[in-house]
């Protein structure tokens, strides 16, 4: 399947010829409330998203309860210095059985719902929910088994990129690939929480959608929509960003997530991005065919005779359209007219 191929989500195409796919990405927003997360899908469908994603994990199926220094943070990190791994995902993770209610919610409200798995156990649950699709983590494209679980599944599969080499991702999208599943797109990202902006290098979205022959989008952790509305006007298709109802309110992932407002605004930022790419051809566009007649060229700017020669005080150009170019002057000047002519006449060779 080629770059430009659509693929459907469910029912919503997604590909360069449509609107930018944008995905509400909840994590760990709903601070362990459930009714916190249902007003967070209720919000999130008032702004356009087409999509909101869970993550599927427990801690015991992502990591090991354990305190080693391996399975801490570094003390340096910005949102989670020092946090043991165990217990950030404890208190970051979405309760399985909250999935059905919030998938339903999300689609009885005009939304897709889907999930990235964080193990094979996790794709077995989602797909009794029949989820339209699949996202790999950035920290699991390595973990190639997990990738052909979800390909083998026969949806289309995300796959994000952050901290991976090219070499990283081409062996995910192959693994995908040995499945004879393409509906493959893959989210260039920075795995920095938040990301600087600086370190986005969105300048490989086409290169890497030239390398992989598959669709680019942007799982993007910088704060505000500058990077996504540029990612689009790169090519991008799909754009994936953590929300939240607000920063206020705290949250695992709360400091880089965006609230409904900015939300919308990011809809309708990467639609109107989408659009303005248009087609690569220089010229006239049809919506400028009025402006077309304002150009400006030679007309006659005072009563005249036949005789008469034509000169700056009888010859100039103005606008609009319908004369001699102006670089014509220098040709003409010193002409007769060959016959009379009124002021607001066009300059052509039919009057000298």
């Amino acid at each position: 399947m080629s770059a430009s191929k659509t693929i459907n989500f469910g029912d919503v195409p997604v590909g360069p010829d449509h609107q930018p796919f944008i995905i509400a990405e909840m994590s760990g927003n709903h601070n362990g409330d459930i009714e916190r997360a249902k007003d967070i899908v209720r919000a999130m469908a008032e702004t356009g998203v087409q999509a909101l994603k869970l993550q599927t994990y427990t801690a015991d199926t992502i990591t090991l309860d354990v305190d080693l220094p391996a399975f801490r943070l570094p003390s340096e990190h910005e949102l989670w210095g020092g946090a043991r791994l165990y217990d950030l995902y404890q208190e970051a993770h979405t309760p399985w059985e909250w999935h059905e209610p919030l998938f339903e919610l999300a689609n009885s409200l005009g939304m897709l719902a889907f999930s990235s798995p964080f193990d094979p156990t996790a794709i077995d649950f989602l797909e009794k929910l029949n989820v339209p699709a699949y996202k790999v983590a950035s920290n699991e494209i390595g973990d190639l088994p997990l990738v052909r679980g979800m390909a083998e599944t026969g949806k289309p599969i995300i796959i994000s990129t952050g901290s991976a080499t090219l070499m990283d991702i081409d062996a995910a999208v192959r693994a995908a690939r040995s499945t004879g599943n393409e509906q493959i797109i893959v989210l260039s990202c920075t795995a920095s929480y938040p990301a600087p902006a600086d370190q986005s290098n969105l300048r490989s979205i086409p290169v890497l959608r030239d390398a992989l022959g598959v669709q680019i989008g942007l799982s993007d952790h910088t704060m505000g929509i500058g990077a996504s509305i540029a990612a689009v006007a790169l090519g991008a298709t799909v754009i994936e960003k953590h929300v939240t109802l607000s920063r206020a309110d705290g949250g695992v992932d709360s400091a880089f997530s965006l609230e409904p407002a900015e939300v919308k605004l990011l809809v309708e930022g990467t639609k109107v991005a989408q659009q303005a790419l248009g087609r690569p051809i220089v010229g006239p566009k049809e919506a400028e065919q009025n402006v077309l007649r304002f150009r400006r060229s030679l007309y006659i700017t005072r009563d005249v005779k036949a005789g008469e020669k034509v000169a700056a005080d009888n010859v100039r150009s103005v606008r609009p359209a319908g004369g001699l170019a102006p670089d014509a002057f220098t040709s003409v000047e010193g002409r007769e007219f060959r016959v009379d002519a009124v002021a607001g006449t066009p300059l052509t060779w039919d009057v000298l």
